[in-house]
């Protein structure tokens, strides 16, 4: 089992800030070896990115609190958890997964007053909050090799990596390379 040192607000905000930020989705992991993955990256992410799914806002399921709380005893990492979920359960979604060990928690703007709810519910429960938009962003404006540095350059300041992190046999020259992409002046 592995101890954070900081969480919620925290762990967020001692993030670096000087170079983009690399989130790794955990729905690019092994998920019959999730603990193998999480072992292989933990040196190299700065923040678990776990999308959950209700099967409704957007189709098929994906994460549930018992495995965020599972994830949460092997890392040390800050855990970021990304409900796609409707807005009757979005608040009580915010609550099961910060409790499972989420530090930070994005609810889609779709939610409306239930999502404005959460977002305040997620900060009293001692995690960070904020709010995504739903964008049908093709495949070709995905986070890839070639994508990646004109996001950059645009200003991203932090990418979900998927399979461009879990597919990469090197994760340490992959995440080098990350790191040495400059923002736009």
């Amino acid at each position: 089992m592995t101890a954070k040192p900081v969480s919620g607000p925290a762990a967020i905000a001692a993030l670096p800030r000087n170079r983009l930020i690399g989130e790794f989705s955990l729905w690019s992991a092994d998920l019959a070896n999730m603990e193998r993955d999480l072992k292989r990256i933990e040196a190299h992410v700065d923040l678990h990115h776990i999308d959950v799914a209700d099967a409704r806002f957007t189709p098929g399921f994906l994460f549930f609190p018992d495995m965020v709380a599972r994830i949460a005893k092997l890392t040390a990492k800050p855990i970021h958890v990304h409900l796609m979920v409707e807005a009757e359960i979005v608040e009580a979604q915010t609550r099961q997964f910060i409790e499972a060990g989420a530090d930070l928690v994005t609810i889609h703007a779709e939610n409306g007053a239930a999502g404005l709810r959460a977002v305040k519910l997620a900060r009293e429960l001692g995690a960070e909050a904020g709010v995504v938009l739903r964008l049908e962003t093709p495949v070709e404006g995905g986070i890839r090799h070639e994508t990646v540095p004109l996001l950059r350059a645009a200003g991203a300041d932090t990418v979900v990596l998927g399979s461009l992190a879990f597919g990469d046999p090197n994760l340490a020259q992959r995440m080098a390379w990350l790191h040495g992409l400059k923002a736009a002046a």
